[in-house]
């Protein structure tokens, strides 16, 4: 008596759920179609974030745990390429090992590599690691925003942090609010388009989109962060010489737990009035010396920007020593227009 012998058929389901979907089914789905090819006795369904896989145990527990691998690759790298899907489902490399990271914090649109470049742009990713509050001061120009933002983006995709908070003081510079179209939204978001832009650099549209309309990723003017707690939270405050001393204080006490706070600042573009001290300058005389804050210092010699931006900054630090020199002599500065 012939005995025919039948593999059980089961369903998976398979949750893309840290990846961009574009980057990750590619073009025309040409990433999945390849994922197919190499699955042949797998029958398989893509819809979003979710994949329905069905086949016997043994290869639909492979398929899991491949697709898996090539989910944190991309996740990594922001792309996934015929090669990688290739060497990585054969078995030739895993997510951790097919390339190397060579000191990059993270791995932007595309998968283009930021690193961090200069210096301290070095020292702002080991002051990071070590400190739970870290001051970046510096003049336009050295990257310490756009550093502080990709070790933000960095301790997202691993999972340190659920959220990231970003914020600006709304400081009008020569412009009134009032006199800006639109409405509220309308008039703070030109004070927080440099945020955007490093975001966009770092984070495929459609997943930057998703945080944005789940709040994982938060941009807001300073003012809006009153009476809250941040916890599970990397919070970046920039152009921080621009806060009150009130602002300030209100900022660092709304540190929570398992959180971290970067702040940058440059004491050299001050657009508070004339009144009014700056909270950075006050809080760096006060916090000075305490356990678990770092503070990094940026120089014209770190300015990655177009080489005629560091020229402009020596040509306007000759200007103010010039004026300093002229008024500690009695002299008459020359007048503002």
């Amino acid at each position: 008596m012939q005995r025919i012998y039948r593999q059980q058929m089961i369903e998976r389901i398979v949750i893309i759920d840290n990846a961009d979907p574009v980057s990750f089914y590619g073009v025309n789905n040409a990433n999945m179609h390849l994922i197919r090819n190499l699955f042949p006795k797998l029958r398989m369904v893509a819809r979003g974030a979710v994949i329905k896989v069905m086949g016997d145990d043994a290869e639909t527990s492979e398929f899991e745990k491949k697709i898996k691998e090539l989910e944190a690759y991309c996740t990594k790298y922001n792309k996934l390429t015929e090669d990688v899907i290739l060497d990585i489902i054969k078995g030739n490399g895993t997510a951790a090992d097919v390339a190397a990271d060579g000191g990059v914090i993270i791995y932007g649109v595309n998968g283009k590599p930021i690193s961090a470049r200069t210096p301290n742009q070095f020292k702002l990713v080991d002051a990071f690691r070590r400190n739970d509050l870290t001051f970046a001061l510096g003049p336009a120009g050295t990257g310490k925003t756009y550093v502080a933002i990709a070790l933000a983006v960095k301790a997202l995709k691993n999972r340190e942090v659920k959220k990231i908070i970003l914020s600006r003081p709304a400081v009008e510079a020569g412009e009134k609010l009032g006199f800006l179209p639109g409405d509220m939204k309308d008039k703070i978001d030109p004070y927080l388009q440099p945020l955007y832009d490093a975001l966009e650099d770092m984070i495929p549209a459609v997943k930057l989109k998703e945080y944005m309309e789940t709040k994982v990723i938060q941009i807001a003017p300073l003012a809006f962060m009153r009476g809250r707690t941040l916890n599970d939270a990397v919070i970046v405050l920039d152009e921080a010489q621009n806060t009150t001393t009130h602002q300030i204080k209100m900022f660092l006490t709304r540190l929570g737990v398992n959180a971290k706070m970067i702040i940058t600042g440059d004491a050299t573009q001050i657009d508070l009035p004339r009144s009014v001290n700056s909270g950075l300058i006050q809080a760096l005389r006060i916090l000075d010396g305490i356990q678990g804050i770092g503070k990094v210092e940026f120089g014209k010699k770190d300015i990655v920007r177009h080489q005629l931006v560091q020229r402009i900054v020596e040509a306007y630090q000759a200007y103010d020593e010039q004026q300093k020199l002229l008024h500690d002599s009695g002299g008459q500065p020359q007048a503002e227009q």
